[in-house]
């Protein structure tokens, strides 16, 4: 039965809010992957205050500074190899576990995310207390790299698992990620300069590294616990 133009966009409109509402590893991976592009962009105040006011820096090399993050996200791209690997690996577990030939689990997409959850925070702490004037600017340029890989990781393992683990739905929860990253990267940028000013870099930094520890813990859950979620799910596969 087709259904009307406006009846289409309130479905459209209404299952990604669902699956917010309801999933709680949609929602809690969608808030994960939020933050870290919120982060990313709060960077864009950040880094001119960072490495203009204690290094020195001028608007050319401030942009240059920006290279850590794009060196690590490259980098990140070039680790797929190893958890393609990995992920053949867990099928070929599974294979010999339940004589099942060819079959996979949605949680198997999650272990990049596991890695990065951990290389964010790493990096953000290295970047928060590397930030002042008598430490040499490679450093907190490192602990960006770091953030880097690691938020590239977290990403491509938190999209892939959406994909697989709401297969009719997968657009709706892509779009419900997109909802959320596009939200938070439009509102962290608004008070971060100001965050900067009243915290000072370090804590500043810091206190955006507490969230990302925060949410550390969820990529590891629902790949160990994952299966059973979704068994509970009127939307994930089972």
């Amino acid at each position: 039965m087709n259904k009307s133009i406006p009846r289409t966009i309130a479905y459209s409109l209404l299952r990604p809010a669902q699956l917010l509402i309801f999933e709680p590893m949609v929602l809690n991976l969608c808030l994960f992957s939020a933050i870290l592009l919120g982060i990313l962009y709060l960077f864009f105040g950040a880094f001119p205050l960072v490495f203009e006011g204690n290094h020195g820096f001028t608007l050319s090399q401030t942009g240059m500074s920006f290279l850590g993050i794009f060196v690590g996200m490259v980098l990140g791209s070039f680790t797929d190899p190893i958890w393609h690997k990995n992920y053949q690996r867990l099928i070929k577990q599974r294979e010999e576990r339940t004589g099942e030939i060819g079959g996979s689990e949605p949680e198997y997409r999650l272990p990049p995310a596991i890695a990065g959850a951990i290389l964010v925070p790493t990096g953000l702490f290295m970047f928060a207390w590397t930030t002042y004037s008598s430490v040499h600017w490679i450093v907190p340029i490192i602990g960006s790299c770091i953030f880097g890989i690691g938020t590239l990781l977290v990403f491509s393992g938190v999209f892939t698992f959406l994909v697989d683990a709401y297969p009719l739905y997968a657009a709706s929860a892509l779009a419900a990620n997109s909802f959320a990253r596009s939200s938070f990267g439009a509102v962290f940028p608004l008070f971060g300069v100001q965050m900067y000013h009243k915290l000072g870099d370090q804590w500043a930094t810091s206190l955006l590294a507490f969230l990302t520890v925060a949410m550390m813990p969820f990529p590891y859950l629902f790949f160990k616990y994952g299966k059973k979620i979704r068994g509970k799910s009127r939307f994930a596969t089972g």
